[in-house]
């Protein structure tokens, strides 16, 4: 109830930006642009966000033949949890994601770098930790955010480099609202996602990742490779879904890095391994 309710906040809440930046740089015609925009951005980040995303990062869906789809069957038997739809991302970087708008509708996908980089041990553990958000309704907020963040973020740089014009409809020289937009939606749109997204849950779904796999200790090891793994081979993320992976791409960085929701590697560590002293 509590992520539906941030949901249907957020929602709300990116609507009233849209319409805000459309009434200051369009007056009455933009504002009904704004409207149009947030209506459809917000239908489709319900419905839709989980295809936007697996399809930004090039997502091919694997069937029982493969080993991550025998993993994530075996898993999800485990934790009670509808088999999700399983894909691949064809990056080299070591990292994982679940999306959906619920268990019925989910879908996990990890990239080629995990199935190298991991054995059975640490990759059970990576799909116990995403399978966990899968099972504590995480991924409808944390895809609406995405997809939503992403939004705003082609809005600000189509105001940057379009002008949308301005209340009098003067196409000489830049526009200074538009210039203003582009400054200020970027860190708009990473502090919703950080009110919407508590960092609190990596560690709940560490937890219960490790309860689905059976243990902690493989995930600690993971952790800690993908770590190591994803400076030396960072992974190419869209800012606005960075939250989404299991550990922060590495080449979010600047004022991108605002959009991160990532507690530090080690604490999640250690937070594991307290789970064995219990």
């Amino acid at each position: 109830m509590a992520n539906t309710m941030k949901t249907a906040l957020l929602l709300g809440v990116m609507s009233a930006l849209f319409l805000l930046l459309g009434d200051a740089l369009g007056g009455a015609q933009g504002l009904m642009l704004g409207f149009l925009f947030a209506a459809g951005t917000n239908f489709a980040s319900y419905w839709f966000s989980d295809k936007i995303v697996l399809r930004l990062y090039g997502a091919q869906e694997v069937g029982p033949d493969h080993r991550l789809y025998h993993v994530v069957s075996r898993l999800a038997a485990r934790a009670g949890l509808p088999m999700p739809r399983v894909y691949i991302i064809p990056q080299p970087s070591p990292n994982a994601f679940a999306t959906g708008r619920d268990p019925s509708h989910a879908a996990v996908a990890a990239t080629e770098g995990v199935l190298r980089l991991l054995n059975d041990e640490e990759l059970e553990g990576v799909l116990g930790h995403e399978l966990a958000h899968v099972k504590h309704r995480d991924i409808l907020i944390s895809s609406v955010a995405a997809t939503l963040a992403a939004a705003i973020m082609m809005t600000s740089r189509f105001a940057m480099f379009w002008g949308m014009g301005g209340r009098d409809n003067d196409r000489e020289g830049s526009n200074p609202v538009a210039l203003l937009a582009t400054i200020i939606l970027a860190p708009i749109a990473a502090m919703l996602i950080q009110m919407a997204i508590s960092r609190s849950r990596e560690f709940d779904a560490d937890a219960g990742g490790a309860a689905i796999a059976g243990g902690p200790m493989g995930l600690v090891s993971a952790l800690r490779k993908l770590e190591t793994a994803s400076h030396t081979v960072p992974l190419d993320a869209n800012p606005a879904t960075a939250h989404m992976f299991i550990i922060k791409p590495m080449s979010v960085s600047g004022l991108m890095s605002l959009f991160s929701t990532h507690p530090p590697t080690e604490a999640r560590v250690q937070a594991l391994l307290a789970l064995t002293r219990t």
